[in-house]
């Protein structure tokens, strides 16, 4: 009996241990992934406006595999953004909903097919978003 807890013991600890090599590379390659992807962000500035404005039109790189956004940490209020993928249609990606986005990078479209062109449309979340700047990474 003993011998078995033992043995039980000691698969397990190196089960945990060969988990933690094997993720470490993983997670550092994700990092790195991140870091070109968002080291090659355009900075953009929304001005208010009552109707949706549009930036674009953009291609998709090899650089990132999702389309994201995130507002500068001065920028006062959020804003409501979406994705048109111009090639296709005139209609904002996810049943043509906009989604509010902060100061944090945040996708607003995944896995998104190198050499798509898209345009990227915004509005103020609230009347504080009189100008913002952000940053978009695709």
């Amino acid at each position: 009996m003993t011998r078995t807890r033992r043995t039980t013991a000691v698969l397990a600890a190196v089960t945990a241990l060969l988990t933690g090599a094997s993720t470490a590379p993983a997670l550092a390659q994700s990092e790195t992934a991140a870091t070109s992807c968002y080291g090659g962000a355009k900075s953009l500035t929304y001005h208010y406006s009552a109707d949706a404005v549009e930036f674009g039109t953009y291609t998709t790189s090899s650089r990132c595999a999702d389309i994201n956004i995130k507002l500068s940490s001065s920028a006062t209020g959020f804003l409501d953004a979406c994705i048109v993928f111009v090639d296709h249609t005139s209609l904002c990606n996810h049943d043509d909903t906009y989604s509010t986005f902060g100061p944090q990078w945040a996708t607003v479209a995944t896995d998104v097919k190198d050499g798509t062109h898209f345009r990227l449309r915004v509005h103020a979340y609230d009347t504080d978003a009189q100008v913002v700047p952000f940053q978009l990474a695709y």
